[in-house]
């Protein structure tokens, strides 16, 4: 009976194995090779062109690319106004930590976050000096701009739809249907849609500024418009999948306690900001984290609305990526730029699973 029962086990270990081989293939194919192989790559002064057709034209340069990427010559540091404003963030940090809103953990998250900030910012070339790569900053800059500007409505206005659907009848799951419906279509079909909506000549919206005799805005082209209309376009596309977490959570609130604050004379804003909000906690940091590891990698919406202009005014770390490896052919640099992105989103997975913890214990 023994050696059955053991034989038995085996046997569902050998079938487990089995249903997990096919995964793990893909993956380490399609994910863990090709990460490995641009670090790889990242060491050496790689011509895409030359390499192609003679393997031996790659050239060994350590950490040159790098160097290249994120240093300058001659560089300096000093305190700016803006320093101020980023010092505020470590008060705010420090006081939500003593009044018990998060814990140690997250508290150093933040607070790692708040000093990597405040070097960086006070870092510039001198008069003699220069960036090595002043693009990559700015392509930077635009990237994190894009970011702070997509989050933020992402996250309230799905968290505003969950709340306005969460009601068990046959129109709302119409409307949940509706919003949701954004999120299916490719990026390709959206970057269409707000292209000729947000066309002065073609779009609705130059058709409403000449109906009220005014000139239609040129989003496009104008440096002040352009990335907010990259903005809009996503955050109509990507609205669909935040609405439903946020909506799956705020159905396992209990109904008493909604019915408890309302009896006690609690209002819309005051029923979000101190029962809604604090019962679904750690699905609101989920989609904070989630967006910004997300929008941090945008590529399409630019490329295909913008094309990185005007000049480089909405051009992203991953069009930059692409641009440095497949137009300009520097192989090996585009490698260094792939790691320095994955660090990125790696820093703010495990600022994800170090929360998560925090608030499991």
């Amino acid at each position: 009976m023994k050696s059955l029962s053991l034989n038995h086990k085996s046997d569902n270990k050998f079938t487990s194995y089995l249903f997990i081989i096919p995964f793990l293939f893909f993956y380490f194919t399609l994910l863990v090779y090709p990460f490995l192989k641009s670090f790889w790559i990242s060491f050496h002064e790689w011509n895409l062109l030359e390499v192609a057709f003679n393997p031996d034209a790659k050239e060994f340069t350590g950490i040159k690319n790098y160097v290249k990427t994120l240093w300058g010559r001659r560089l300096t540091w000093s305190i700016s106004p803006i320093h101020i404003f980023i010092c505020s963030f470590f008060l705010i940090d420090y006081y939500g930590f003593k009044k018990g809103w998060w814990r140690k953990s997250t508290f150093f998250i933040f607070l790692m976050i708040i000093i990597i900030t405040f070097i960086l910012f006070g870092i510039h070339p001198s008069e003699r000096g220069k960036w090595f790569d002043k693009r990559f900053w700015n392509v930077l800059y635009n990237t994190a701009i894009f970011v702070c500007l997509s989050v933020p409505p992402i996250t309230i206005i799905s968290l505003y739809l969950a709340i306005s659907l969460n009601y068990k009848n046959k129109l709302m799951g119409f409307f949940r249907t509706l919003f949701y419906l954004s999120s299916v279509v490719s990026v390709a079909v959206t970057t269409l849609v707000w292209t000729y909506m947000l066309s002065p000549q073609q779009g609705i919206i130059g058709h409403l500024y000449k109906i009220f005799g005014k000139e239609p805005l040129v989003w496009f082209t104008n440096p002040d418009l352009a990335m907010p209309s990259i903005v809009i376009a996503t955050v109509w596309w990507v609205i669909g999948f935040p609405m439903i977490v946020f909506l799956a959570a705020l159905q396992e609130i209990p109904s008493e306690r909604i019915e408890a604050a309302k009896i006690d004379g609690a209002n819309a804003l005051n029923l979000i900001v101190f029962i809604i909000i604090p019962s679904i906690k750690r699905t609101f940091i989920f989609i904070v984290l989630y967006e910004i590891i997300s929008q941090f990698q945008i590529f399409g919406q630019s490329q295909l609305m913008t094309s990185g202009g005007p000049g480089i005014e909405t051009m992203t770390l991953v069009m930059y990526i692409y641009n440095t490896g497949f137009r300009d052919n520097e192989f090996g640099k585009a490698g260094a730029l792939c790691v320095l992105l994955f660090l990125c989103m790696a820093f703010f997975s495990y600022a994800y699973m170090k929360i998560s913890s925090s608030q499991d214990n």
